[in-house]
C-alpha cells in the first residue's frame, strides 16, 4: 500500500503525439514518439513498445496519459524523457488515453 504523498510525486501528464518514427535500433519493436505538453512542459520523446496494435498514422494527434517526472533514459542513441503509459494485453500494449480531448500538460489526479 502507498499513501497519497507517495502518489503526488508521480507526475502524470496529458499530451498530443506529434511525430512518430520507427526504432528499429530497440531491442523490442518499438516507436519513438515526439509528444506536446504544452507551453509549460513543452515537447518531450517516447520510446514506446506499441507497434503491435497501432499504426503510425493513428497515433497522430492522439492524447497520451505519461509519467513526466522519471529521469531520462537512453535507450540505444535515443533519449526517452517520458514514460507512455498504457496496459499490457496479450495482443499488445493497449495505450492510456483521456476519454475527452484535454488540455496538453494537464495533470491527472
Amino acid at each position: 500500500m502507498i499513501i497519497w504523498q507517495d502518489f503526488e510525486k508521480v507526475d502524470l501528464r496529458v499530451g498530443t503525439i506529434i511525430e512518430v518514427k520507427d526504432f528499429p535500433e530497440a531491442k523490442k519493436p518499438a516507436y519513438k514518439l515526439k509528444i506536446n505538453f504544452g507551453k509549460e512542459l513543452g515537447i518531450k520523446n517516447s520510446s514506446a513498445q506499441i507497434v503491435e496494435l497501432y499504426k503510425k498514422k493513428e497515433l497522430l494527434g492522439k492524447q497520451v496519459v505519461c509519467v513526466t517526472n522519471f529521469a531520462p533514459k537512453q535507450i540505444g542513441k535515443f533519449m526517452s524523457e517520458v514514460l507512455t503509459t498504457g496496459f499490457y494485453t496479450d495482443k499488445g500494449v493497449v495505450l492510456a488515453v483521456p476519454d475527452k480531448k484535454a488540455e496538453n500538460g494537464s495533470k491527472l489526479f
